[in-house]
């Protein structure tokens, strides 16, 4: 038998990017702009941002996206009610594919979402400075012992998610899954979604395994398996983690002294705050209010 080559076709390709940010904006930052001879990206993964290009204006809310064209101007104004994080990754792409996203706002969907928490996960392995950092003096290096493979796969799952995005806008209906799975999906992401809204009504109490589970009126079993399922993580350390975003928040904001914002998230001691703050972020509120005042200064 004779084997013939088959060549790949491919559509979208990205060989090259020029940044990788993860940044923790204040209230009221602002960027006068710029333009740059390649394709850009803005995410919001907290908070609200509005954007300005040559042609739109954009206000963006936590999971849009805004793509920016190759010399198209561009610039932003956090929101003077809530601080944002965003995700903003600029690379190199000459695919005609890549017209689908010029002047276009999107909101992305679950699967969308974590295929971008594990692109900001590699690039958190990958790069040196790391992404998170303000002050570098190179914009992107390379990490030494860097896993296996970690900037291929920042590579492969960058282009994964442009194309399921671009196949999204060519046709809703590109999944077909039986309906009564796409019901158990959605009635396990709605639950989720409940206890997340819960969460955040409640971020200044102390919840409980047990109590989430008579408000919601689900088994243990049941609501951590599904909770884990659709966010990654158990329920106890999802709750913290809110706690850390909304006091990190707040020390952006800067309206709430720490012993204030220990009080408004139910700790029982500023100490207690501190210790927990300090164990999940490896800095102090109080260092951390410096490195954010230095970043916007």
């Amino acid at each position: 038998m004779t084997y013939d080559r088959f060549h790949l076709q491919q559509e979208l390709v990205i060989d090259e990017i020029y940044t990788f940010f993860f940044y923790e904006l204040r209230k009221n930052y602002y960027f006068e702009g710029e333009k740059h001879d390649f394709w850009e990206f803005l995410y919001v993964d907290k908070g609200e941002i509005e954007i300005t290009t040559d042609h739109h204006a954009f206000e963006m809310k936590q999971g849009d996206m805004v793509f920016y064209s190759p010399n198209e101007f561009h610039s932003c104004r956090a929101s003077s009610k809530y601080a944002p994080n965003v995700i903003i990754i600029s690379f190199e792409c000459g695919s005609p594919a890549m017209s689908f996203f010029a002047g276009k706002q999107f909101r992305l969907e679950d699967d969308e979402r974590a295929i971008l928490t594990r692109l900001v996960k590699e690039a958190y392995d990958a790069f040196d400075p790391p992404i998170n950092a303000w002050k570098r003096s190179r914009l992107l290096g390379r990490k030494e012992g860097a896993p296996f493979g970690s900037e291929q796969l920042i590579k492969n799952y960058l282009e994964i998610l442009l194309i399921g995005m671009v196949r999204r806008g060519q046709s809703v209906d590109r999944f077909s899954p039986k309906l009564s799975s796409l019901v158990q999906e959605t009635n396990r992401q709605d639950l989720v979604q409940q206890i997340i809204a819960y969460m955040n009504e409640h971020i200044g109490d102390s919840l409980t395994l047990d109590s989430l589970c008579t408000m919601f009126q689900t088994g243990k079993t049941q609501l951590k398996t599904c909770f884990k399922a659709g966010t990654g993580h158990g329920i106890i350390e999802y709750f913290q983690r809110l706690k850390i975003d909304k006091a990190k928040m707040m020390i952006r904001e800067g309206t709430s002294n720490f012993t204030e914002i220990a009080d408004m998230l139910g700790y029982s001691s500023i100490h207690y705050f501190s210790r927990h703050f300090k164990k999940a972020t490896g800095t102090t509120p109080s260092e951390y209010a410096r490195t954010v005042g230095a970043r916007i200064g």
